[in-house]
C-alpha cells in the first residue's frame, strides 16, 4: 500500500474536525462526520486503488453542509437547485481552504475542488468516482430512510428517482451494486429492480 503524504493526514483530520461540529446527530455522532467516515469506507470497498484526490473528494464532500440549510433558498424548486449549486461551490472552496492549510499545493486543491464541486460528471475520473460512492452510500445506507420520510411519493415517483440516481452512476458502479458486495434496502427491492430493469 502507498503510503500517504503527511498533508493527506493533516487534510482528513480537519475535514473531521470541521464536519464534527455538527449539531445534528446521526447514530449518536455529528451526522456530516459520520457520512463522511461511510464515504472514504464504500470507496475503499468499491475502488480500494482510488487516487488521493478522490480520496481527499469523498471525505469533503458534504463538509460543513449543515450551515447551508435548505430554507435560506427560497422554497421552490428553482430554490432547490439553487441551494444544490450553491453547495457545490461551498463544500469545495471549504474543502480548498482546509487543504491548503495542511499543506497541499494549487494543482491538487483544484483537482479536489472540481470533484467535490461536482464538476465535468462522467468526464471527469475523480467526479465520477465521488459521484458513485455517494450514490452507493445513499442506497445502502440512507435511501430507506428517505423514503419512510416521503410517504407521499407514488410508484412512479420512486421509479423516477431510482433511474436518476443509477444514470448518474458509472457503469463499474452498477456492476458493484448488483454484485452482492453492496447492501440493497430489501423493502426496496422490487422497486429497485422494476426501475432498472425498465
Amino acid at each position: 500500500m502507498i503510503e500517504k503524504p503527511e498533508c493527506f493526514n493533516r487534510a482528513i483530520a480537519l475535514f473531521d474536525a470541521a464536519n464534527g461540529e455538527d449539531p445534528n446527530q446521526d447514530e449518536g455522532q455529528p451526522k456530516e462526520l459520520l457520512y463522511a467516515q461511510r464515504m472514504t469506507e464504500m470507496l475503499h470497498r468499491f475502488a480500494p486503488d482510488a487516487p488521493e484526490a478522490a480520496q481527499l473528494a469523498v471525505r469533503a464532500q458534504h463538509i460543513k453542509r449543515w450551515t447551508v440549510p435548505r430554507d435560506s433558498y427560497p422554497m421552490t424548486k428553482e430554490g432547490y437547485f439553487a441551494w444544490r449549486t450553491g453547495l457545490y461551490k461551498f463544500h469545495a472552496d471549504t474543502a480548498g481552504e482546509l487543504m491548503r492549510q495542511a499543506g497541499y499545493g494549487d494543482a491538487m486543491i483544484e483537482r479536489v475542488k472540481k470533484a467535490v464541486g461536482k464538476r465535468a460528471l462522467k468526464v471527469n475520473p475523480d467526479t465520477q468516482q465521488m459521484e458513485d460512492t455517494a450514490d452507493l452510500v445513499f442506497i445502502e445506507y440512507y435511501m430507506l430512510g428517505f423514503a419512510a420520510g416521503k410517504p407521499d411519493y407514488n410508484e412512479e415517483k420512486w421509479l423516477e428517482i431510482i433511474r436518476k440516481t443509477w444514470k448518474k452512476m458509472s457503469e463499474t458502479a452498477h456492476t458493484f451494486a448488483l454484485s452482492g458486495q453492496l447492501k440493497l434496502p430489501e423493502p426496496l427491492l422490487p422497486l429497485i429492480t422494476k426501475a432498472i430493469s425498465g
